[in-house]
């Protein structure tokens, strides 16, 4: 039962971690690159950055939860668990937190303007859609830096006692 629990806890990490990177790494820049304007791209990008975001709000979900029943059948790993569990907490808080409070209200800016790229960067909508893109992108990268601290934390061999 262990094995099963600590391999779906690794599956959550590793389809967290890898769709962020995919994201960051390819997705994002080919479709900025290949599609014929910035708006389709940001569009799919996007729609893309709003299913990830559920994916490791799951991910996050059920790692939590495989951690909390391998702690009930190995109380003495606390410490350990502990801390994956504070950091998988903060990598939910960081997702919901784009998905919900920054994404909306780039959208709403977006849909004022209609093709953003259309407006002079001084114009306000244009303006806060450019700072909030920075926070998303600081949150995104602050998601896989917790994350990457869990995978560590994951991957350290048991101490014998």
């Amino acid at each position: 039962m262990q094995t099963l629990l600590r391999t779906l806890k690794l599956l959550c990490l590793v389809v967290w971690l890898g769709g962020l990177l995919f994201f960051g790494a390819v997705l994002a820049p080919v479709a900025f690159s290949r599609l014929p304007s910035t708006h389709l791209a940001g569009l799919v990008v996007g729609g893309s950055l709003n299913l990830l975001h559920f994916i490791g709000i799951g991910c996050g979900v059920v790692f939590i939860l495989t951690t909390y029943l391998i702690y009930v059948l190995a109380p003495a790993r606390k410490p350990r668990i502990l801390g994956q569990v504070v950091l998988v907490a903060i990598m939910l808080g960081l997702t919901a937190f784009s998905q919900f409070h920054i994404i909306p209200r780039m959208d709403r800016d977006r849909q004022q303007v209609g093709e953003i790229d259309s407006v002079p960067p001084d114009n306000l909508y244009r303006a806060n859609f450019d700072r909030l893109h920075v926070w998303s992108e600081r949150v995104e990268e602050g998601v896989m830096l917790c994350g990457l601290i869990v995978l560590v934390l994951v991957a350290r061999p048991e101490r014998l006692v």
